[in-house]
């Protein structure tokens, strides 16, 4: 029988449950909650990625509130996914395209090796089963692989990949997938990019360039700039963020390789430093593993606790 997301969701965030679940169980059989235990525990969610301002706000939440308090590990994960599923909620905003731009221009951009064509082909699919026409363009023309990888995607979601001769320009490459795309009127435009952090001025002025062409046919475009992370990096996650926040306005974050990580506790710190939409995790290789981002349940998988009733 195929599992539910949240199970899917549980499974693959099992590694980063067993390094923060397994430490809460050590740390709490009945005890009290005293300044040391609260030393334990911010210890705890500083090794499991969540960052030392989340873990600092959380203790002081439950020093508040419980100190001094018989605890059971237990109580502890239900308070603590209350407490992180504040932070995440103002976040999980799942990717809508707006309906007045026609194609509505998603740049997705991240290092080598994130997975953003293979999010790309998900989003993709996702988006085709709903009925919208969608366009990609492989815009990363130095790595043939990705856009040998963008056009398999094509093949297996029936969507249009633009794609040119290797090492051809990007900016030019952009332009003629928008005015496609526009001309077949694609809900959809996708393009993808290159990610060579090693050369950051290189990087700037490649995507500066695609960004500036588009707009000689759309003064609008890219209407979404996603930005594409892989969870077993951690806090270098962190660093990415803030690199391509300086190269382009990025407008929303898709979280990747949850299912090979001890590090899931990196979203709730990303939360808590940028606020920027997280739309979608991916925990898994196939299509239907990469799905928008529900606070309530990342928190819950995250610790350990089962899904959680939904209201009617």
């Amino acid at each position: 029988m195929a599992l539910g997301f949240f199970s899917r969701l549980k499974q693959g965030l099992s590694r980063s449950t067993q390094k923060l679940g397994g430490g809460l169980t050590s740390v709490f059989t009945k005890r009290k909650l005293d300044e040391e235990a609260l030393e334990e525990l911010e210890d705890l969610l500083i090794t499991a990625d969540l960052g030392p301002n989340v873990a600092e706000r959380i203790i002081e939440s439950f020093r508040r509130s419980r100190f001094g308090a018989e605890v059971t590990d237990e109580e502890i994960r239900d308070a603590l996914a209350e407490e992180i599923a504040t932070i995440l909620e103002p976040v999980a905003k799942p990717f809508e395209p707006d309906p007045a731009h026609k194609p509505h221009v998603v740049l997705v951009v991240g290092v080598n090796g994130v997975g953003k064509t293979t999010t790309i082909g998900k989003m993709a699919r996702f988006f085709g089963e709903q009925g919208k026409k969608v366009m990609m363009v492989a815009g990363d023309t130095f790595r043939a692989a990705a856009v040998e990888q963008l056009q398999v995607w094509g093949e297996r979601t029936n969507c249009p990949v633009i794609a040119g001769p290797p090492n051809c320009d990007a900016a030019g490459l952009a332009f003629e997938g928008l005015k496609r795309a526009t001309a077949e009127q694609a809900d959809l435009l996708f393009i993808d990019t290159a990610g060579r952090l090693h050369n950051k001025s290189a990087l700037m002025e490649e995507l500066a360039k695609v960004i500036r062409v588009m707009r000689k046919f759309d003064e609008t475009a890219p209407h979404t700039v996603l930005l594409v992370l892989d969870a077993t990096t951690g806090q270098n996650a962190m660093e990415q963020v803030r690199v391509f926040r300086e190269l382009v306005n990025v407008t929303g974050l898709v979280v990747t390789k949850l299912d090979g990580s001890a590090r899931g506790g990196i979203v709730v710190a990303l939360a808590d430093s940028f606020g920027l939409p997280v739309h979608a995790v991916g925990v898994g290789e196939q299509a239907e593993d990469l799905r928008p981002f529900e606070a309530q349940d990342y928190a819950r998988g995250l610790v350990g606790l089962p899904e959680a009733e939904k209201k009617e």
